[in-house]
C-alpha cells in the first residue's frame, strides 16, 4: 500500500468502511468511526445514559458468552427485541430501554471499524449527535496535526453481495467532524478526501431532510423504524465523546 493511498501528506484523513479503517489505522494516532444509522448514534445514546458499550462483531455466536464474561447485557437486532431483551441496535429503543451499566452492541460495520486500531490508538465514536463535540475534542488534544494525524472513517452500508455501499448519512457525519477540525486549523491539515466530506456537510442545508430522504433513511422508515432516523438527525444534541478504552468499551472521554 503506497503512501498516497494512506493520505500521509495530510494530518486529517478520510476514508470508507472496515477496509479503509484497517489500511489507515496503523498510520494515524486516532481513529474516528462514523456509522450514523445506527451504530455510533446508538453508542452516543447509551453512553449519554451512563452505559459502557462493548462493540462486537455482527452475527458472532460467541456474543452471549462475551456478554456474560463482562457481566453485560447483549443487544439484539432491531426486530429481535423483546420485553425480556429490549436492547438493540436501534437508538430509539435504547433510549426507552431499562438502564444497563454494560452493553455488548454487535453491528455489521461500526464494530469492525472500532476493532481496526490497536489498543494504544484512541477510537472515537462520532455521529451527527456529537460531531462538534468530537471535532473540538480532537483539536483540543492535538489530533489532526502533523505529529498526531487522525483518520475519520465513514462506515457505509452493504450491498447484497457484501460490497461497500457508500452512505450519505455517514459522509455527512464524517464531514461534520472534519468541518470542526477545519475551523480549528484553518483547513490546512485536510486531505482532499477529508475536505470534500466537510464541504458536503457544510452545503447540506437541512440535515434531517437529507437523512429522511436518503436511501438508508428510507429503508429504516419504510421498515418501521422512523424514530431511529429522528434520533440520528439530532445534530449536536450530545456533548459526549465516547472513546474506546483498552480496546474493549466506549466510555466518555475525560
Amino acid at each position: 500500500m503506497t503512501n498516497w493511498h494512506l493520505q500521509t501528506a495530510h494530518p486529517t484523513r478520510f476514508d470508507w468502511g472496515p477496509t479503509g479503517a484497517t489500511r489507515l489505522a496503523p498510520a494515524v494516532h486516532a481513529l474516528v468511526v462514523v456509522d450514523v444509522l445506527s451504530f455510533t448514534t446508538s453508542v452516543t445514546v447509551a453512553v449519554d445514559a451512563g452505559t459502557r458499550v462493548y462493540p462486537y462483531p455482527w452475527h458472532d455466536d460467541t456474543a452471549t458468552a462475551y456478554a456474560e464474561q463482562h457481566a453485560a447485557d447483549l443487544a439484539v437486532g432491531r426486530r429481535q427485541a423483546t420485553p425480556d431483551s429490549p436492547w438493540s441496535l436501534s437508538p430509539a429503543a435504547l433510549r426507552t430501554a431499562p438502564f444497563t451499566p454494560r452493553l455488548v452492541l454487535p453491528s455489521p460495520n461500526g464494530s469492525a471499524i472500532s476493532a481496526a486500531a490497536d489498543r494504544n490508538t484512541p477510537v472515537i465514536a462520532a455521529s451527527l449527535r456529537n460531531a462538534t463535540a468530537v471535532g473540538n475534542w480532537l483539536a483540543a488534544h492535538g489530533y489532526g496535526t502533523p505529529d498526531h494525524p487522525v483518520a475519520v472513517i465513514a462506515a457505509g452500508e452493504r450491498w447484497p453481495d457484501d460490497s461497500l455501499r457508500p452512505a450519505l448519512e455517514d459522509l455527512l457525519g464524517a464531514g461534520a467532524v472534519i468541518d470542526t477540525l477545519r475551523r480549528q486549523t484553518g483547513g490546512a491539515t485536510l486531505s482532499p478526501e477529508a475536505a470534500t466530506a466537510a464541504t458536503a456537510f457544510r452545503h447540506t442545508e437541512d440535515i434531517k431532510a437529507a437523512l429522511t430522504a436518503c436511501a438508508s433513511g428510507r429503508e429504516l422508515i419504510e421498515g418501521g423504524f422512523p424514530e431511529d432516523v429522528t434520533v440520528a438527525a439530532e445534530f449536536d444534541a450530545s456533548p459526549t465523546v465516547p472513546v474506546l478504552t483498552n480496546g474493549e468499551a466506549f466510555t466518555p472521554a475525560g
